[in-house]
């Protein structure tokens, strides 16, 4: 008896040791990090000073794409010199909601443009935070360069603990109502800072991913094009078991059957594509990958509803454990699929350092905004009576 409670005592010293040492470690790596920004943001969307705003010294340093990082001085994502403003959003109730807002960020690269400036809608995945998929992703970097401004919705803690986008329930009271929210915030984004219209991109990581295809087959008009990193296949999953299932082995159902029942495809208007994929992804199978393709070429009518190929052509290419196929009509890509050997439920080409973000793999934010930047959506006139209208940013 003796000898069994002097083992426990020795063990549970050594966890807290162990603990002790943990804890002297990240207080040493998080004090030469960069502070985070406060959240506090006027009704202006006057910019606040976080690390993602910093300017950087005289001579700054670029990152190459998919360079592995040091933890010891400040990530890359500090070096971006614009404005970061945190804010929320008061988006229409949902049914069993007196009040919808939605929280986000909104990065706006430093000068004046000359012409309205495109906007980038980012969906982090499960178990992010904002902060943390745009010190990851670096797209604010990529903003810096190329004049765009880029829009972070997050998801609360209150309606899903591990603030994961309910993107398999398209009902009013989950998927449906976040992606109207989104719509609300894009359409308010676009009034007040005069966005273009036209140019309104979404991309999106795991859940986000799967919001971003709710997004992108329920309001064709407001997007552009959509990006889909690391996301699960649309139109099998009605429930969080189905969701699981369809993560882990791709719809039991053919997609082209999944892409009809869910969508009138002859009125569709076509949404481009592009699909990002890690083949060592284990929490969303790779198949998934392939199937999303399939349904964005029958939603872009380049497929029949037999699946047979009606229209355009593919063009492969391989290299250093990359797969780019794109699929190609009228002299236009229009669909691109990038399979990337080795890599996980993470982003590719991204800061290591953030959680679900790797250095393995090609910059998905650069192959994104590289299909993005051609990409344009013709707005028609919409009804002057919308449900999102009177939907106005807030303050947070």
């Amino acid at each position: 008896m003796a000898k069994s409670l002097t083992k426990i005592w020795l063990g549970g010293l050594k966890r807290l040791l162990s603990i002790q040492a943990q804890h002297a470690r990240d207080v040493k790596r998080n004090a030469a990090r960069p502070v985070r920004p406060t959240g506090k943001a006027s009704t202006k969307l006057k910019p606040v000073k976080p690390a993602s705003a910093v300017r950087a010294p005289a001579k700054r340093e670029t990152p190459r794409p998919g360079a592995r990082e040091s933890r010891v001085r400040p990530r890359a994502a500090a070096w971006a010199s614009g404005s970061w403003t945190r804010s929320f959003h008061s988006a229409p109730a949902a049914p069993g909601r007196l009040v919808n807002h939605l929280q986000y960020g909104l990065y706006v690269p430093p000068g004046t443009a000359s012409a309205p400036m495109p906007l980038v809608v980012m969906l982090h995945g499960c178990k992010q935070s904002i902060d943390e998929f745009a010190e990851g992703t670096r797209m604010n970097l990529l903003a810096d360069r190329f004049g765009f401004a880029v829009a972070y919705p997050e998801q609360s803690k209150h309606v899903h603990a591990h603030r994961c986008w309910h993107w398999y329930d398209g009902s009013d009271t989950a998927g449906g109502a976040e992606a109207l929210a989104v719509v609300s915030l894009v359409d308010a984004l676009v009034a007040e800072h005069g966005f273009d219209g036209e140019r309104v991109h979404v991309a999106g990581l795991s859940a986000g991913a799967g919001l971003a295809t709710l997004l992108a087959t329920r309001y064709p008009d407001r997007f552009a094009a959509v990006a889909l990193h690391s996301g699960p296949a649309f139109g099998e999953a009605r429930s969080g078991i189905a969701a699981m299932d369809v993560m882990r082995r791709g719809t039991r159902h053919d997609p082209v059957v999944l892409v009809d029942e869910a969508l009138d495809v002859a009125a569709y208007p076509g949404m481009p594509a592009i699909i990002v994929h890690g083949d060592a992804d284990h929490v969303v199978s790779p198949v998934n990958a392939e199937q999303l393709t399939t349904e964005f070429l029958r939603l872009n009518g380049l497929l029949d509803a037999e699946g047979e190929r009606k229209a355009g052509e593919m063009r492969e290419e391989r290299k250093a454990g990359v797969v780019m196929r794109d699929y190609v009509k009228g002299g236009r890509r229009v669909v691109r699929l990038c399979r990337v050997q080795s890599l996980g439920h993470a982003w590719s080409g991204g800061d290591d350092a953030v959680p679900f973000h790797s250095s393995k793999g090609p910059d998905a934010s650069a192959l994104i905004w590289e299909f993005f930047r051609y990409q344009r959506r013709v707005v028609k006139a919409r009804e002057t009576e919308r449900t999102t209208a009177g939907a106005t940013p807030g303050r947070a």
